[in-house]
């Protein structure tokens, strides 16, 4: 787990004058991600001084060349060089076989040179190919992305010291300590149930001694569980499905939206937003992730986090051996 800044990283709280509140302080993740990063350089650092030249190595496996992934990577590898991690970039044309997708990831598994293997969701394929089969053939030694039902398995029964926890939302938790609120005890509200952010999401409050509650598209009273959350996590999917009135007054709203809505006065013609009104919700929250640049940016810095975790592990168990 982080421990990565003592004291909180809003931009400050503002006052509208003739109002009986603040409005929101603002969690900056693109503040939060740049001290993560800057702490991993460091340690990379020291790995590569103490053992002789050694980097931390990340694969991203990609399949097909979609537009919105080939950015998604390229915001990774970027990263990844700047924190001095040795991340490549394998992509796999969109005609590629089940089996031929597996055998790339055996071969990852099998080398020792890699401590990170990421598959980059969507597959974008003509063939058929089974995600869940492809997600799990990664070792979980290597899994940095903790999507494989082997990691997912220890976060939920709380062995968080042995697993990698998923990237959004091991930000979203660091965001929320950025906060100085505390989450033991509070009651954590968590939208979206998906196996990448809502499912762990859970499961990473309740290890963090929250009491939480998960709704999703089938719960019929949303507006009055999200008045209840001291802690409040969105992952719908949603454009702004969450209205600023149904936030409890004073509370953390961390919003993991992207979506995109019209906009005429962008030369793109749109915009991007979250699940939460936000010009709405940061009337009543006490603190708010902005969109962009809240949990987009620690997700990546997350993916680092791990693929460093991966290799000061791998050296553990090599010094161990020898």
């Amino acid at each position: 787990m982080l421990s990565v800044v003592a004291r909180p990283l809003g931009l400050g709280a503002s006052c509208c004058r003739g109002s009986r509140r603040a409005i929101a302080t603002v969690i900056s993740g693109n503040k939060a991600s740049k001290l993560v990063r800057e702490r991993l350089k460091e340690e990379v650092e020291k790995m590569k001084v103490q053992f002789c030249g050694f980097r931390p190595s990340l694969v991203v496996l990609q399949v097909g060349d979609r537009d919105d992934s080939n950015l998604y990577i390229s915001t990774k590898l970027k990263a990844a060089a700047e924190i001095g991690i040795d991340a490549k970039h394998v992509r796999l044309p969109n005609s590629a076989t089940q089996d031929e997708v597996l055998h790339s990831i055996m071969s990852v598994n099998e080398n020792q040179t890699v401590h990170g293997l990421i598959v980059q969701l969507p597959l974008d394929t003509v063939n058929h190919i089974n995600s869940e089969l492809v997600t799990n053939a990664v070792s979980p030694e290597k899994d940095v992305d903790g999507l494989s039902c082997i990691n997912a398995g220890k976060l939920s029964r709380g062995d968080l010291n042995d697993c990698f926890i998923p990237c959004t939302p091991n930000g979203c938790l660091e965001l929320i300590r950025q906060t100085g609120v505390s989450v033991a005890g509070k009651h954590a509200v968590v939208i979206g149930r998906s196996k990448i952010v809502g499912a762990p999401m859970h499961d990473l409050l309740l290890w963090n001694h929250a009491t939480v509650t998960t709704c999703h598209s089938k719960t019929p009273d949303l507006p009055e569980q999200v008045g209840r959350a001291d802690i409040l996590v969105v992952g719908a999917g949603r454009a702004e499905m969450v209205r600023g009135g149904w936030v409890k007054e004073g509370a953390v709203v961390i919003d993991c939206g992207i979506n995109y809505v019209p906009d005429e006065t962008r030369a793109s013609g749109k915009r991007v937003v979250g699940d939460v009104h936000y010009a709405s919700a940061n009337q009543r929250a006490g603190f708010i992730t902005p969109v962009p640049g809240g949990v987009g940016p620690m997700t990546v810095a997350m993916l680092m986090e791990n693929t460093v975790q991966s290799a000061q592990r791998f050296l553990l168990r090599s010094q161990s051996h020898g």
